[in-house]
């Protein structure tokens, strides 16, 4: 009797050690199973994030501030790619590091995908489809997860559209049209798309040489230019020249989410640089 008793006892405690495990058994696997992607820029890493949520592990290389042509690549991003399961990247010619970068993590289960997209990201068109691309290619690499990427990816567009359509509403009630600037080339795209008349663009600092700036400068008052708008990442201070010779306003905008503080967003960072032209043009 004690014999059948004690098996019967080490029988229960089997199958309540069996109970007890397998909820706790299921946390490593799916902690392990999230997709681990690596982006080089906060265009790409602000959309990842909102459209994988918690089914993806993201981490970003490039700090928003600064330009992607002048990045140094750190131990730590080596470290990370050599961890990760996906690459996302723009391919820009400023991203030449990227090679470098792979190359050092030696990683041959990395999948590598360039999200090859013509346009500023800072307008809701090129955002909307950099949102599609992105999505296709998560969708793509984590089939398990696809419907709710989709999903997310979806009601992410709808929010950036309605997000457009109510700056386009902004910008109309200042006549933006009516206000001649030049800009750097980089925010050409954005500027264009805001209704601003554009005059000309300019460089980066160390191609503005003294006959360019010279020429800038009669072209900007035979147009009777009155705004100057330049780019964080490319030389803030580009345009700062021209805009003292001219005797007109400045403004320094962002190309990427979380270049300013508290706009880690695209809809932080598109209001926050119209706020900016707003509040300039109103001088």
């Amino acid at each position: 009797m004690f014999v059948k008793r004690l098996t019967i006892f080490v029988i229960i405690i089997l199958v309540l050690s069996l109970v007890f495990a397998s909820p706790l058994g299921g946390c490593s696997p799916a902690t392990a199973s999230k997709l681990k992607v690596v982006t080089s820029t906060s265009l790409i890493v602000q959309i990842v994030e909102r459209v994988g949520g918690d089914r993806i592990d993201v981490t970003n290389i490039i700090p928003p501030a600064q330009c992607p042509g002048h990045f140094d690549v750190k131990p730590s991003d080596i470290k990370r790619l050599a961890d990760a399961d996906l690459f996302l990247l723009h391919g820009w010619q400023g991203e030449m590091f990227s090679q470098e970068l792979i190359a050092s993590a030696n990683n041959p289960d990395l999948t590598v995908v360039k999200i090859d997209i013509k346009g500023n990201w800072m307008t809701p068109p090129v955002q909307v489809e950099a949102i599609t691309k992105i999505t296709a290619t998560l969708s793509q690499v984590d089939t398990k997860n696809s419907s709710d990427y989709q999903k997310s990816a979806a009601e992410l567009a709808d929010k950036i559209e309605a997000k457009g359509a109510e700056i386009k509403d902004r910008l109309a009630k200042t006549n933006a049209s009516s206000v001649n600037v030049m800009c750097d080339e980089q925010q050409a795209g954005f500027v264009q798309w805001a209704g601003f008349n554009i005059v000309a663009t300019y460089g980066r600092p160390d191609s503005l040489t003294p006959q360019v700036v010279k020429e800038l400068v009669d072209k900007g008052r035979e147009a009777k230019v009155t705004l100057i708008i330049d780019n964080m990442q490319s030389g803030k201070d580009a345009g700062a020249g021209i805009a003292e010779e001219l005797g007109s306003a400045r403004v320094i905008l962002s190309n990427f989410p979380g270049g300013f503080e508290n706009t880690e967003t695209w809809e932080k960072a598109i209001d926050y640089n119209v706020q900016l032209l707003l509040e300039t043009i109103a001088q």
